[in-house]
């Protein structure tokens, strides 16, 4: 999957990736190897950046954010990252991408409301200098979700 892992890292991996809370003794068990040894390989991948660390995802939906949208936010490029870090600051915004061609800017919220996302786009982007243009798209619904990659 991975040319620069063993096959030993990319099974540690793939199990991390379906149960980052698993034990060094069930994953030794899984791949053949000690606590240590395994404890040892996971440390070195986190030195070496492979992983970059390790987290829980929520369910938006289960928390109350029932609206999920996409921006497409077509920004001068003199204020593109002046946008960028406003928009950074926002807690409902989950991910914001640098991205090629006629939208400079990818963003995703989740909000609880619709009038949030109105409220949120009226006093929040929409006033923010070098904003071109902005398209909102709503998530109908999650058919698949992945975050980081995957073995």
């Amino acid at each position: 999957m991975f040319k620069n892992l063993d096959t030993i890292d990319q099974e540690i991996l793939q199990l991390l990736s379906e149960n980052s809370r698993m034990s060094y003794v069930d994953i030794g068990k899984e791949v053949k190897l000690s606590r240590v040894a395994v404890k040892t390989r996971i440390d070195n991948l986190e030195k070496q950046g492979i992983i970059e660390r390790f987290s829980i995802i929520i369910n938006p939906e289960k928390v109350g954010r029932m609206v999920s949208a996409f921006f497409n936010i077509e920004v001068h490029p003199q204020h593109l990252y002046e946008v960028a870090d406003v928009l950074a600051t926002k807690p409902c915004i989950t991910d914001i991408y640098q991205m090629t061609g006629s939208s400079n800017l990818h963003v995703h919220a989740t909000l609880e409301l619709n009038k949030d996302l109105e409220e949120f786009l009226k006093n929040e982007v929409y006033c923010l200098d070098g904003i071109v243009k902005i398209e909102t798209s709503l998530i109908v619904s999650r058919i698949k979700v992945r975050k980081g990659l995957r073995v």
